[in-house]
């Protein structure tokens, strides 16, 4: 038998404790209770599948195999508590197997209602990816204190085999983290941009690592005006990829609440206040409302790189700057508003500080003036090949010296009209 109504909301009340009434009732209509009897598998370690569960009664153990040699007990969930997390975020097989141990009941959420909650309720998804961050952190604390232990018993004979060992599992926890956040971001990234006649845009994007914190999108905020975003999370780890994935569902949904860039900045930026706990962590942004019909471009600048405009006329570069510092960590955030107007032909370019900050085996950084002077021949050509000699010149300047930071380009441009 399935829970009832009360049951449900106080299931979730324990596992979210922070929500809103609003939002607890509109989580308990979407969640689906289900009993199942002792020994039932839920999870299936190695299967691609796409459920998160509460547990509302009976215990769920959580287990990994050894293979030949059985299988170990990671974790007990209880009553009030979730699973399956990585299941709303990642399309990966499940890294564990959770079976009941007696007569459970849990509450189901599917991936399809997540993702409605990203576009529909984005205060109740930022809770969960907390929840669900945290959660993922105690996981990797107790999967270390584990082999922590088993080390500390090896060492007595193998004081060597420790050290390296403990190595390994740094090394394995880095390398696992780096992929799930590398999944979330590619996730968010467009792989294509709304219609806009008369415009045509361009983006790419190339983490450092298997991560990076780096966001570019084209938002359709009415049929009038699109939103330009360039955004760069100051972090490169699991958590980054969160905040980042924060920021786009907060400008996402704020976007078509404002036509002001500020406004909707300074939305975003209390939210992210609301979600990030860590000082340190802030976002540097670029947003502006393109209106489409005459070209007006009403935009901020919050810490990020100031974009080039190359206008069609002719001139020398433009540098599209306002004041403001960055989002998400100090409260009594200013930013200034301020507008331009792209006239048919300009080309607008944004870019992460990863373009001019890029350093070849010399130690030497690529710099703005060499992205001016690269972009000057440029100026005329379309979008799409302007974003990509961006990332030419870039990668021939680096050649074989590492990648120290992402690399991110957002093109604009404004096409020319077509005689009748």
């Amino acid at each position: 038998m399935g829970a009832s109504a009360t049951d449900t909301a106080a299931v979730i009340r324990q596992a979210f404790g922070d929500i809103s009434a609003e939002e607890l009732a509109a989580l308990s209509q979407v969640a689906t209770a289900v009993s199942y009897p002792a020994g039932h598998v839920l999870c299936h370690e190695g299967e691609l599948e796409h459920v998160f569960y509460i547990v509302a009664a009976g215990q769920v153990a959580i287990t990994q195999s050894l293979g030949r040699d059985g299988e170990r007990l990671l974790a007990l969930r209880r009553p009030g508590e979730f699973f399956g997390e990585m299941a709303l975020i990642e399309n990966k097989p499940r890294t564990a197997t959770a079976r009941t141990l007696d007569v459970a009941t849990v509450l189901e959420i599917t991936e399809q209602v997540f993702n409605q909650f990203l576009r529909a309720s984005p205060n109740m998804a930022l809770g969960m990816i907390r929840h669900i961050t945290a959660n993922l952190r105690r996981a990797d604390q107790a999967a270390i204190a584990e082999l922590s232990q088993k080390n500390i018993e090896l060492a007595k004979a193998y004081d060597d085999l420790k050290d390296a060992q403990a190595e390994i599992v740094a090394a394995e926890r880095m390398e696992r983290e780096l992929e799930i956040a590398g999944e979330v971001q590619r996730s968010l990234l467009p792989d294509q941009f709304p219609p806009a006649p008369g415009y045509a845009f361009a983006g790419r994007n190339v983490p450092a690592r298997h991560v990076g914190g780096d966001l570019y999108d084209v938002i359709a905020v009415d049929p009038d005006h699109v939103g330009l975003l360039m955004a760069d999370v100051s972090d490169k780890s699991v958590h980054a990829a969160l905040i980042m994935a924060v920021t786009r569902t907060l400008f996402l949904a704020h976007a078509r609440r404002s036509l002001s860039p500020a406004e909707v900045a300074l939305a975003v930026h209390d939210g992210l206040l609301e979600v990030s706990s860590n000082d340190d962590m802030f976002v540097t942004v670029f947003y502006g409302v393109l209106h489409l019909p005459t070209g007006r471009l009403a935009y901020v600048r919050a810490g990020q790189d100031k974009p080039l405009l190359y206008r069609a006329a002719g001139g020398p570069v433009e540098l599209v700057d306002a004041d403001g510092r960055f989002l998400g960590m100090l409260p009594g955030l200013k930013l200034e508003e301020r507008a331009l107007t792209l006239q048919p032909g300009d080309l607008l370019v944004a870019y992460s500080d990863g373009v001019p900050d890029a350093i070849n085996a010399q130690t030497i950084s690529y710099g703005t003036d060499r992205l001016h002077a690269l972009l000057e021949p440029h100026r005329g050509d379309p979008a799409g090949v302007v974003c990509g000699a961006i990332f030419d010149d870039v990668f021939a300047f680096r050649d074989d010296a590492p990648a120290f930071d992402d690399i991110t380009v957002l093109v604009a441009r404004r096409e020319l009209a077509r005689p009748v």
